[in-house]
């Protein structure tokens, strides 16, 4: 499943950050941001429901707003 995220993330350093956690959890998924989008966006590829709610929580709990884009 592919799902797109809102985030307020506002740099390279910042993604890649995220990235790099998000992946030790979601090995297998395809983690990526486009930060020239204005909602800098968080795309991610394969990962289920659960791992929607769990990737929200750890943006929060970095101190990150993140919400699925409808």
């Amino acid at each position: 499943m592919i799902e797109i995220f809102k985030t307020n993330v506002q740099n390279k350093t910042q993604a890649r950050r995220i990235v790099e956690i998000l992946q030790k959890g979601f090995s297998g998924a395809c983690i990526n941001f486009d930060l020239a989008d204005r909602d800098k966006i968080l795309r991610v590829d394969g990962i289920t429901e659960a791992g929607t709610k769990a990737i929200m929580n750890n943006l929060n709990r970095l101190g990150f707003r993140c919400e699925v884009l409808n």
